[in-house]
């Protein structure tokens, strides 16, 4: 066997063959809602304005329930890498049944932001309709994306990554030919249009979400992991599930809620300055995702290599990672620096002209800003999902709580109050994810997550009684590595 590093577990070919899926599917949901931004860009200035607050308002209480759900991923890679498949189908089904009762309440928040929320800014009234339009029909994706959620902890947290990327390109490829339908073809129509891409998403992400479901009940998995057996309601692992997920759920809601308000804080200085935070965030979007996907593969090596005891492994995963998404934000850096013409070019192409030299000089200095945060953000969110992979949820959602509000919101609201500009408040939002990415390395360095897992106790010790001893964890699908 060949003793070269990269190919040992922990190593950059373990990392990168499981996280390559990923890092593709997060990059297809961001074409995705990019194909979905410059369809919009198409309609109008105030509907490209319009379009971030409305996927911010989704967004927000969304992120709650999305990644609750998506820390059954933690939970089947440390059942996987504990030896108990029998274990996975019943977790696979709390997040379910989660998923189910979450999303059939979500559209009842419709009205409610509408009302108190979207009325309440102080942003155009032509504006604040399109956010409306979209946001209304974007509530009813809440289901079939947190079913997509719970398929897709299944299949990623035992290493099938590749099924997961299969699943996100079909919903992607059903969003970009719904999209072209309902918001290109109603270009004419702002309202429509901005009503159609909120129809669109969730058309999509149906489709996902049905495929997914039809490959989860296949027979082979109902036999190896009681995914159909597992059905009934478990009190105590749903409640287990929920004492950690909650946490990376709201860990999430408080981020999201920190750059919502954000968001409509800047977008009170303006239209233009709101069309361009939001295509500059969309510019942001196309180079941050991946480094999620990046980030859920560190998750799922440091889950089940906490499952298997072996902590220092889950370390050197995870440095692992942090060089990878730092050489990456430095290329994409170095892109927002000297390229900023050529990354805004398809949103050149579809606006208005006249609109376009209103909008254009604000980007290459908030492009500035991105790529002064990126290099900050990568170490941010290899060293958060690691974090998680272990169990200390509770530590990464408190770092959320005691810095966002303090360090970006505040100084954001007090720089538009005065009349600063935009730099400052962009400014604002470099600091907090630099001094957020400082406290993850202290804690991770404290290494306090070492003994942490959150499945039961006499679960990571050993596989289950009736389960046959093998040399590979029984369920555990990773990247083999050649020999």
């Amino acid at each position: 066997m060949s003793d070269r590093p990269e190919l040992s577990p922990g190593g950059y070919r373990e990392l990168i063959a499981l996280s390559a899926p990923l890092v593709l599917s997060s990059s297809f949901v961001t074409v995705q809602i990019f194909i979905d931004r410059v369809f919009i860009s198409g309609v109008s200035a105030e509907a490209t304005a319009a379009a971030m607050p409305a996927v911010a308002y989704f967004w927000t209480p969304f992120a709650l329930l999305y990644f609750t759900v998506m820390y059954a991923t933690v939970f089947v890679a440390q059942y996987a890498g504990a030896g108990r498949p029998g274990r996975i189908g019943p977790v696979v089904w709390q997040a379910g049944y989660f998923s189910v009762a979450a999303g059939l309440l979500f559209p009842l928040l419709g009205p409610v932001v509408d009302r108190l929320v979207i009325a309440g800014t102080n942003h155009p009234p032509a504006v604040k309709a399109m956010e409306a339009a979209y946001f209304g029909t974007l509530v009813w994706a809440a289901l079939p994306a947190l079913l997509v959620a719970t398929v897709s902890g299944f299949f990623a947290g035992r290493g099938r990554s590749w099924t997961v990327l299969l699943i996100n390109v079909v919903g992607s490829a059903a969003n970009v030919g719904f999209a072209y339908l309902l918001i290109a073809r109603q270009a004419h129509d702002p309202l429509a249009a901005m009503a159609g891409a909120g129809l669109a998403f969730t058309a999509g992400t149906w489709v996902a979400a049905v495929f997914g479901l039809a490959l989860l009940a296949h027979p082979r998995y109902r036999a190896e992991f009681a995914t159909l057996s597992g059905w009934r309601f478990d009190r105590g692992l749903f409640v287990r599930f929920l004492t950690f997920g909650l946490p990376n759920g709201l860990q999430w809601l408080i981020e999201s809620l920190a750059f919502t308000a954000f968001i409509l804080i800047v977008g009170n200085m303006g239209a233009d300055v709101a069309a361009a935070t939001t295509l500059t965030f969309s510019l942001n979007m196309l180079t941050f995702l991946p480094v999620m996907g990046l980030g859920q593969g560190v998750e799922v090596l440091v889950g089940r290599r906490q499952g298997e005891r072996r902590p220092e492994l889950s370390a050197r995963t995870t440095w692992t990672g942090v060089k990878l998404a730092t050489g990456w934000m430095l290329f994409v850096a170095a892109l927002y620096c000297l390229a900023p013409d050529w990354l805004a070019a398809p949103f050149a192409a579809e606006m208005k002209p006249d609109e376009w030299e209103r909008v254009w000089p604000y980007i290459p200095v908030l492009l500035r800003f991105v790529a002064a945060y990126s290099l900050c953000d990568g170490v941010n969110i290899i060293l958060a999902y690691a974090l998680r992979g272990a169990g200390d949820t509770r530590f990464v959602v408190l770092v959320s709580v005691a810095l966002s509000w303090p360090l970006m919101v505040i100084p954001t609201w007090l720089v538009w109050r005065y009349g600063y500009g935009v730099e400052p408040a962009w400014g604002a939002a470099t600091v907090y994810l630099a001094v957020t990415a400082g406290i993850y390395v202290v804690r991770f360095l404290g290494g306090k997550w070492r003994t942490m897992t959150v499945i039961e106790p006499h679960a990571a010790e050993g596989a289950e009684p009736d389960a046959p001893e093998r040399a590979e964890p029984a369920g555990v699908e990773m990247p083999k590595l050649p020999v």
